[in-house]
């Protein structure tokens, strides 16, 4: 199953759904990177607010995660619209930038 940025996962072992952040090309190996969606959390520049058909929630952007989805069951149950994924990797992105 090809798993692509902006999917959201069920992970086994893993309560909360996950958010996939990682690249296409980076995800063509199974191995993503994933933000937790919590349903409460503190407001901030890196809790951003999503809802899709079946998940409403926060994404912790502070909270990513490296998972390899080979060794670990998983479900691709939806996708968040193109604009949410934009702002998402922006707040991921400024995580590891210069000052």
């Amino acid at each position: 199953m090809q798993i692509e940025q902006g999917d959201i996962i069920f992970v086994e072992k893993i309560k909360e759904p996950l958010l996939v952040v990682s690249k296409n090309f980076f995800n063509t190996t199974e191995a993503v990177m994933v933000c937790p969606i919590v349903q409460n959390a503190d407001s901030g520049p890196l809790h951003i607010p999503i809802m899709s058909e079946t998940v409403k929630g926060v994404v912790l952007c502070e909270q990513m995660r490296f998972l390899d989805l080979r060794v670990r069951g998983f479900k691709k149950t939806d996708r968040i619209l193109f604009d949410a994924i934009i702002n998402i990797t922006d707040a991921v992105q400024s995580i590891f930038d210069y000052y």
